[in-house]
């Protein structure tokens, strides 16, 4: 039994020295860290989010996609995160969206939200990609 525990343990070990697949980097953009996006051309249509979203400017969104019941929008804009995330803070309680949740940090921050009519909900998560760019990764979900 002890050296069961012993090859577990030994097993564990290497495994935790191996570094990060492009698979395991793959599957976390997939999470709830979302995707990075820091360049792309734009994309043209709707976006397919709430009609009374704020919409900021100077933001370039690259792609929109239905996942299941979830719109997933990635783009980004040539602005710092905390610029940009001061705005979005600003116009989603403008537009009287429940914050749920927000947090800012030095290269990452969330601000999880609710419209106003309980129809949806969703996040967007912001990234750094430099000193004067911004990664927007935003998700939204029929509410509950």
């Amino acid at each position: 039994m002890r050296r069961l525990v012993f090859i577990a343990f030994l097993a564990a070990v290497v495994a935790g020295c191996g570094g990060e697949s492009e698979a395991d980097k793959e599957r976390e953009g997939e999470s709830g860290r979302g995707t990075v996006t820091c360049e792309g051309s734009a994309t043209s249509g709707d976006l397919g989010l709430p009609a009374d979203f704020p919409q900021l400017e100077g933001i370039t969104f690259v792609k929109s996609e239905q996942t299941g019941p979830t719109r997933v929008v990635d783009g980004y804009a040539d602005r710092g995160l905390e610029d940009l995330y001061d705005d979005f803070e600003s116009e989603l309680k403008s537009a009287d969206y429940q914050i749920l949740f927000d947090e800012r940090e030095e290269d990452d921050a969330e601000i999880s939200y609710r419209t106003p009519d309980d129809s949806s909900e969703g996040q967007v998560a912001l990234r750094s990609c430099d000193e004067d760019k911004t990664s927007v990764h935003i998700t939204n979900r029929p509410g509950d």
